[in-house]
């Protein structure tokens, strides 16, 4: 009797902070630190909002961090939907990052890893858990966070677990970016993957694929949490389909949550039940795992103690 009760009363004050937040509120003793600049790349300030505990804690947090979505166009780090997994145990991270048209490919990605090296070297300041580093995103933020996961890396870019909700996992296979009887080679020089990659997407498949997270899966990987609803009408459910099979056919650790009748995000993404997988994901591939020494592979825990690349300053783009 006690594990059900015990998983009614999370459910219950899960779905007590979804309603705080959609009020604007941050969750009972969370604070946060707005507009801290973690990367200034061709004199852009890039800045950060990071979420903590009002009282800091005896042991270092793993940390969130959270990529929005928009179409890579549009979208700010407010308003961060992850606020509610501090009281739970984390820190929360959400960044700002350079938009199309006037920012093209990589340097989404370039602001992404810029992000993850902040918070490594600032860990001891806030503290942070240096090891235990998890890519949340949406949409587009989905498709930076997967390709965080799978693109090799240096070990100060390296996260530890990635939840995709609804990003696109091959730009190639994108509805907006492949011509048919609706859509004229114009119509594809408009979409938002052609303004990303400075170019129709067709006509750069080696590009395309340097940039799609479906096209760099390998056995070292990080675990990922794949969230996707059914009746999504912008990223189609193949996107995030696809991915999950080839991650496991890699032998990576990948779950695909299937949402009915959702759409591309929406309220069904924020319930108590989606919260308790989320958490349930994170605490066993965050908290659980104990910090490996020597250099890690992809998606295996950093050591803080063995020096890092000295590439703390963004790539120029």
């Amino acid at each position: 009797m006690l594990q059900p009760l015990f998983a009614f009363i999370l459910l219950l004050g899960l779905g007590q902070l979804a309603a705080a937040e959609k009020a604007g509120e941050l969750p009972p003793g969370v604070k946060v630190l707005r507009d801290v600049e973690y990367s200034r790349p061709a004199g852009h300030p890039l800045l950060l909002d990071l979420y903590l505990p009002e009282k800091r804690t005896s042991k270092p947090l793993p940390v969130i961090l959270w990529v929005h979505g928009g179409g890579w166009k549009n979208g700010s780090k407010d308003r961060c939907p992850a606020t509610w997994l501090v009281p739970e145990g984390y820190a929360v991270a959400s960044i700002n990052y350079r938009l199309i048209p006037d920012h093209q490919w990589p340097a989404q990605m370039h602001d992404c890893r810029a992000a993850v090296r902040w918070l490594r070297a600032y860990a001891g300041t806030y503290g942070l858990h240096a090891g235990r580093i998890g890519a949340w995103g949406s949409s587009a933020g989905g498709h930076l966070v997967a390709l965080m996961g799978t693109v090799d890396t240096s070990a100060d870019e390296r996260v530890q677990a990635v939840i995709d909700w609804f990003g696109p996992s091959d730009l190639l296979t994108m509805p907006p970016n492949v011509l048919s009887d609706n859509r004229t080679r114009e119509d594809l020089a408009q979409a938002n993957g052609a303004l990303l990659l400075g170019g129709i997407v067709m006509d750069q498949p080696e590009k395309a694929r340097a940039a799609s997270a479906l096209h760099h899966v390998s056995s070292n990987d990080a675990p990922f949490l794949i969230m996707h609803g059914t009746a999504d009408e912008q990223v189609p459910v193949d996107q995030s389909q696809r991915l999950h099979d080839r991650l496991l056919a890699a032998r990576v650790p990948s779950t695909l949550h299937l949402i009915p009748g959702a759409g591309h995000g929406g309220k069904e993404f924020s319930s108590p039940q989606v919260r308790q997988l989320i958490l349930t994901f994170l605490d066993r591939h965050l908290k659980s795992p104990p910090v490996q020494s020597g250099r890690p592979k992809k998606g295996e825990p950093f050591n803080p103690k063995k020096p890092v690349s000295p590439r703390l300053q963004p790539v120029e783009n």
